[in-house]
């Protein structure tokens, strides 16, 4: 089976992106495993899967599988370049797009700047909807993890999020603390890990472990979750420039009853075609 694809990135945070409209892709573990093999196959951080509309009142579905294998609800910098890719492949014509997931219906907005501004939905705060076990709603958690105690941010963009604050992201224990807290048995469902440090009111730096791929250039639905737990902690503005080790974000949220909104660039990096 060839199939073409076009591998693009939001911030470095890469992913290999088929066109599932206008031919035909099974798409196993196996072999999204390869794909994503950065030795043996094309190489991502994730692989993207647009295909027709199952939602009313959207244009197309969206799907999100991780290097793993699995697949997840939710991507934001992926969301970005799904915007890019249906106009450039002319799958659209439409600079407003809505789209359907796995965890609802989002929109996607190209700006003329080339940028493209998402907007990410509601957080979801309720342990239950994380999904996180715990008595009840809180800002913050206590966590045990490896014989330490933690205070984490628990949010739901779509997926799971928890938000560590730290000192210094550069000397932030990723490597050690990412995966422990991903596999923590209160997470039901695996979680993405961020690793937040505050500058100002209206800027922070992150790093993120991600859920099945490991820690990546950028994260959107991270950088969405860190400034949403960080306003929930009254550290952050209503609107904040997350800077990742990819680059920079613009994420914009109000509060509780309002939808989070997020503004980055996506880049096409070249189109190719392989065997399955």
């Amino acid at each position: 089976m060839k199939v073409r694809f076009t591998k693009m990135h939001g911030l470095g945070n890469d992913f290999v992106v088929f066109d599932a409209v206008r031919q035909h892709i099974a798409l196993t573990p196996e072999r999204l495993r390869r794909l994503a093999d950065r030795r043996f196959g094309v190489g991502c951080d994730q692989i993207l899967l647009v295909e027709p509309p199952r939602l009313p009142g959207t244009e197309f579905h969206y799907r999100i599988f991780n290097a793993d294998g699995s697949e997840v609800e939710q991507c934001g910098n992926g969301a970005r370049c799904f915007a890019r890719f249906v106009r450039e492949q002319g799958l659209t014509t439409h600079d407003e797009i809505p789209v359907g997931t796995a965890a609802g219906a989002i929109r996607l907005y190209l700006e003329g700047d080339g940028q493209v501004r998402v907007n990410m939905g509601r957080p979801r705060l309720e342990p239950s909807e994380i999904p996180f076990i715990a008595d009840a709603q809180a800002t913050c958690y206590g966590l045990e993890v490896a014989g330490e105690h933690h205070q984490i941010g628990a949010v739901s963009m779509g997926n799971p999020h928890a938000v560590l604050l730290v000192e210094d992201v550069e000397r932030a224990p990723v490597a050690r603390l990412g995966p422990a807290i991903e596999h923590h048995p209160r997470f039901p469902q695996r979680v993405n890990v961020g690793f937040m440090q505050r500058l100002a009111g209206d800027a922070i730096r992150l790093r993120v472990h991600e859920r099945g791929a490991g820690e990546t250039l950028a994260c959107g639905t991270g950088a969405c979750a860190a400034v949403v737990s960080g306003r929930l902690r009254g550290l952050l503005d209503e609107r904040v420039r997350v800077d990742l080790p990819g680059g920079g974000l613009i994420i914009d949220w109000r509060g509780p009853d309002d939808v989070v909104w997020m503004t980055g660039p996506a880049e096409s990096v070249f189109h190719g075609e392989i065997v399955l």
